[in-house]
């Protein structure tokens, strides 16, 4: 074999590899067990995954600059955590470079029906995320994975929220006539330059953008000061990027595991997200019960009453908005417009909702209180009692796919 052979070979092993990589979707088991393990590397370096904290900061902000709220925020939405997780070369940047270069980045317009129901459903998920402190990865997955309670009775809610959604759903269908759809990909004119072809160039670009940040933040090192560590920092980027890339590369959405067993009876991102929480669950409790990180990091103040009404408002929104908290990102990323106007107005509902339940001490109060399993069962029954839960929640949702009975 002649050395242009080889390099013919060679090249054409880098296009397979490449094309099975950002070409084929991953398997959604293989996204949970991903996020899984992501989540309790994540919690080990800094904090847990969060989304909706990150959406807020920026609204923050904006709204103390155009004079609607008078208080300074306390955080820089630069220097924040949930910010960098979130928005700041995060999930969001993730989710944008994995659609590049997989060449699936597309401006994707759906008619004005849809757009409305975009904005309904980002607000319903801004006040269920305000009353149960987090989304459905704050509220639920990283809140259950820190052994809160606070986790499974948002769990409990998202389902309830998820199946009167359907309910109504099919009430929609037959009695609103309006077109829905994602919209019509708009044809290039003859002669246009073809950008999917450039695009897993730019994703490279924006690759490359994210280790660029991650380097300027580590380059500053711990402040002698304030004691800020920017190398923490510049790892969490890294983190929040490589949640965008997984969700996007496996489609994961955590909508799809609440709502599917109600309407197709499809349940691999189910089985999905019980991957994702068994392995998350294992590894936040080996980090708190070692001493090495709080252990009353994310457990929410929020049990039961703001969990489990959060819960059901939120999980009554998401098939509105298109996706869950993390899913409307990843999607917004991709150029979905119904998914961006969602996200506008969820982090705009939860800013003011959440300032509203901070301004009243009893309505803070009305929210519930923390409740940390280990300290009522133990580290091993708080586990297994999650596990348990978990693994019936697939079981479940199994065995409905075989049945059809909720459907």
């Amino acid at each position: 074999m002649n050395k242009s052979t080889e390099t013919s070979v060679f090249i054409t092993i880098l296009k397979n590899g490449y094309a099975r990589v950002f070409y084929r979707n991953w398997p959604v088991w293989l996204g949970g067990l991903l996020i899984g393990i992501t989540s309790v590397i994540t919690f080990a370096w800094a904090r847990p995954w969060g989304v909706v904290g990150g959406l807020r900061e920026w609204v923050d902000w904006l709204f103390y600059s155009v004079g609607i709220y008078s208080s300074h925020p306390y955080y820089n939405p630069l220097l924040s955590t949930s910010s960098i997780l979130t928005l700041t070369f995060g999930l969001i940047w993730g989710a944008f470079a994995s659609s590049l270069l997989s060449k699936q980045f597309t401006i994707k317009t759906p008619p004005p029906f849809e757009l409305v129901k975009g904005a309904i459903g980002g607000t319903l998920m801004g006040i269920g995320a305000a009353m149960a402190g987090g989304c459905n990865v704050g509220g639920f997955f990283s809140a259950t994975s820190a052994l809160s309670l606070s986790g499974l009775g948002m769990m409990a809610g998202l389902s309830i929220g998820a199946f009167l959604e359907v309910r109504y759903i099919y009430w929609e269908l037959e009695h609103l006539h309006f077109r829905r759809g994602e919209g019509r990909l708009k044809r290039p004119k003859e002669g246009a330059t073809d950008w999917k072809k450039i695009q897993p160039w730019l994703g490279g670009l924006a690759m490359l953008a994210v280790f660029t940040g991650a380097y300027i933040y580590r380059s500053y090192g711990i402040d002698s000061s304030s004691g800020y560590n920017y190398t923490r920092t510049g790892g969490l980027l890294i983190s929040g990027t490589a949640f965008g890339i997984i969700l996007h590369r496996t489609r994961f959405a955590f909508l799809q595991a609440f709502r599917e067993p109600f309407t197709s009876g499809n349940a691999a991102q189910a089985r999905g997200m019980t991957i994702a929480v068994v392995v998350s669950v294992l590894g936040f409790a080996a980090l708190k019960a070692s001493g090495l990180r709080p252990e009353g990091v994310y457990v929410m103040p929020t049990f039961w009453v703001g969990s489990f009404v959060g819960g059901i408002i939120f999980g009554f929104g998401m098939p509105f908005a298109g996706g869950c908290a993390s899913g409307t990102c990843w999607r917004t990323a991709e150029g979905n417009v119904k998914n961006l106007i969602a996200f506008v107005f969820f982090g705009v509902s939860n800013s003011l909702s959440q300032a509203l339940i901070d301004s009243s001490g009893r309505i803070s109060s009305l929210m519930g209180k923390k409740v940390f399993l280990p300290y009522y069962i133990s580290y091993h029954w708080s586990v297994v009692l999650i596990i348990v839960i978990m693994f019936l929640y697939y079981l479940v949702t199994s065995w409905n796919e075989k049945t059809g009975a909720f459907i």
